[in-house]
């Protein structure tokens, strides 16, 4: 890769022998891409700058829109006056985010199809791979360039959107904390982003390395990266530890309240005097209200409980989900190595 390295060409009235010219003094000059690095980022400095710039444009359109809801809530007298002085008219703001958030969601799976699936899947279908090769440069040293630079952008911005997001979103969450657990915010703050979207990124990654034809990696990739979306959407909370509050309302009752920021996750259950939970269905089969009422009587019914997630549990959910995320995108990186090194060309 000796022809990647910037040479000085030789001039009018200079041999090509002579040294080059020392810098002037008090000048230093700025680092420069080289070698893998510079091809790396020549190659798709594209995708790479769009990415960027998309990512400042919605960051500054983020602090736009913050700003107006700031103004609106000190107008209101937040935080100083009551809640119920401006809950009234924040409900616009609260749908906004929530819209915004909505659009982030196919973020990650954008990212894997047009950014992770073409990085080898591209090189391995034009034979640009095999010129690489034929550089006397080594397939790590190529694998490590390209992955190292593509995931260390798609970082920098998903992090910056994180952040973005989550400095919007707070003087709400910290109002209505319920609101941290629904999927559009759950999705977009924190590291959970981060973590998804670098997932998907090198798991195109690696379906374009198996498959080396770029249309069909993208395809792939796109089932691939939706589905994940998906499962991890259904199964987000699973890490959590939800928390059970009970009542003594006796056979006609209502259940708990959750305490506010919580989500409440189960819907509830009867409660015996002995502390043991029967479903809600228990005695629905009996013929008329009344009857249901002796039923439960029957049953030694003194209450209702139902289970939730107290808004202390989002920020470690969210920790756990990303550490998951993170395990299974190194488990991939590993692969893309180990098969990048055998069967590269």
């Amino acid at each position: 890769m000796s022809n990647l390295t910037t040479t000085p060409a030789a001039g009018p009235g200079r041999s090509a022998s002579s040294p080059a010219p020392s810098a002037a003094p008090g000048r230093t000059r700025a680092p420069r891409l080289s070698g893998m690095t510079w091809l790396t980022w020549r190659q798709h400095r594209a995708a790479y700058w769009t990415y960027l710039a998309v990512t400042a444009l919605i960051t500054a359109w983020i602090a736009h829109q913050r700003a107006g809801l700031m103004d609106h809530l000190a107008a209101l007298g937040w935080p100083d006056s009551s809640p119920d002085k401006w809950m009234a008219g924040i409900e616009p703001y609260v749908q906004q985010t929530l819209k915004v958030g909505l659009g982030l969601l196919p973020l990650p799976v954008i990212l894997g199809v047009f950014l992770g699936a073409p990085l080898f899947a591209g090189d391995l279908e034009s034979g640009s791979a095999k010129l690489v090769m034929s550089q006397s440069a080594r397939p790590s040293r190529w694998l490590t360039a390209k992955l190292g630079i593509t995931v260390l952008v798609v970082v920098v911005c998903t992090v910056a959107l994180s952040l973005a997001c989550g400095w919007w979103w707070r003087p709400l969450m910290e109002q209505d904390g319920s609101m941290g657990w629904d999927v559009t915010v759950f999705s977009n703050t924190g590291p959970v982003p981060v973590a998804l979207t670098v997932f998907s990124v090198v798991g195109g990654v690696a379906i374009g390395m198996v498959l080396r034809r770029t249309l069909f990696s993208m395809v792939a990739t796109f089932f691939f990266t939706v589905a994940v979306e998906l499962f991890w959407s259904m199964n987000r909370l699973n890490f959590a530890n939800p928390v059970r509050i009970a009542n003594h309302s006796g056979v006609n009752g209502s259940p708990p309240l959750v305490p506010p920021g919580g989500l409440m996750v189960d819907s509830g259950s009867y409660i015996t005097s002995s502390g043991k939970t029967l479903p809600m269905h228990t005695c629905l089969h009996e013929p008329s209200a009344k009857a249901v009422d002796i039923c439960l009587q029957k049953k030694d019914v003194v209450g209702q409980s139902v289970d939730y997630l107290p808004l202390s549990q989002l920020s470690s959910t969210q920790w756990l989900d990303a550490l998951v995320l993170f395990a299974l995108a190194i488990t991939v990186t590993v692969f893309i190595f180990l098969w990048g090194r055998k069967r590269i060309v």
